[in-house]
């Protein structure tokens, strides 16, 4: 079944690179082998026109993810075509160094054990077809570097899928410091990881305001919404600030907390300041943005927040919270 869904696309792609013209469905569908003996002739008796049109949207679909730009062309008497033009489907000469293929290649690393691990292999290969050298190994470079980024959250792919299409999304998300989840309309924007954590940037229909959703706190499915964007997308560098903000990386003040001696290196790791305490304790100065408290509550009993009152009272809600369930 493999090989003939390959040979059907490849037929399929030949078909629509070689015209120069668009080509309606019952043409294509008479010129494909495959169609014509699953189906019959375009213009033979019915019975299978819904499923031979389910199969093309399929094919087409398929081809236009492996990267084939296929147009649809309505003709004066309102007939649809279909082409790919050749010179739409042609990529420029690929010129790349050892240190820009090495690049390309841990990047592609990074999600060998993620959903887009396919994705990426692909994309290398496509480079390959491009002009990639082939004494260049963008894997073997750099090999003593084994760069990973989990992806262990079911909610990943679709909210990847829907901040790429632009497509408004509904779920259900437990805050640190709610017993239940509560549903949320959001407008995804795009997704950051922080701290090894992964976090979603967004538009909040129901609250009318930007804000950054951790992805292990997404409940259930995440389903998509029809309609457009009722908020303007901001550029890259604002998102990554705004989830920078809400993970506790940008701060204007400070905080005091006691540390186990053994525990929290990653806390020891952001401290200004740190002093040596009796009794295995120690006494750190750290900075404290927006997320703090959330981090902090990681550490359980390693950790005791000295000042300010807020961050005390917003980590000990929280711990409460989780004592309830």
């Amino acid at each position: 079944m493999a090989i003939a869904k390959a040979e059907r696309l490849m037929n399929l792609a030949l078909c629509l690179l070689g015209t120069r013209r668009p080509l309606s469905k019952r043409e294509l569908r008479d010129s494909i082998e495959a169609y014509v003996e699953a189906f019959g002739p375009g213009n033979g008796p019915g019975g299978n026109d819904d499923s031979f049109n389910r199969m093309f949207e399929r094919d087409k679909d398929d081809l236009r993810e492996l990267g084939l730009v296929i147009e649809t062309v309505e003709s004066l008497d309102g007939e649809v075509g279909y082409l790919a033009r050749r010179d739409s489907n042609r990529l420029p000469p690929i010129t790349l160094d050892a240190e820009e293929a090495a690049a390309l290649g841990l990047a592609a690393k990074v999600w060998q054990q993620a959903r887009l691990a396919g994705a990426a292999s692909g994309a290398l290969q496509k480079l390959r077809a491009a002009g990639l050298p082939e004494d260049v190994d963008p894997y073997g470079s750099h090999g003593a570097l084994e760069p990973r980024i989990p992806v262990h959250e079911a909610a990943f792919e679709p909210l990847m899928l829907a901040c790429r299409d632009r497509r408004p999304v509904v779920f259900d998300y437990r805050k640190a410091t709610a017993a239940h989840p509560e549903q949320r309309h959001v407008e995804p924007w795009a997704l950051e990881c922080w701290r090894g954590h992964w976090y979603l940037a967004g538009w909040d229909r129901d609250r009318g305001a930007e804000r950054v959703f951790r992805l292990s706190r997404i409940t259930g499915k995440v389903r998509s919404r029809g309609g457009r964007y009722t908020a303007d997308v901001p550029d890259v560098v604002t998102v990554r600030e705004t989830v920078a903000s809400w993970a506790g990386e940008i701060t204007d003040r400070s905080a005091r907390i006691r540390l186990r001696s053994d525990a929290g290196y990653p806390l020891r790791a952001k401290a200004t300041s740190v002093r040596e305490l009796d009794g295995g304790w120690d006494e750190l100065e750290i900075p404290y943005g927006h997320g703090l408290d959330a981090w902090l509550v990681e550490f359980g009993p390693d950790v005791v927040v000295l000042e300010p009152a807020e961050l005390r009272a917003d980590v000990v809600d929280r711990l409460r919270a989780v004592a309830k369930g």
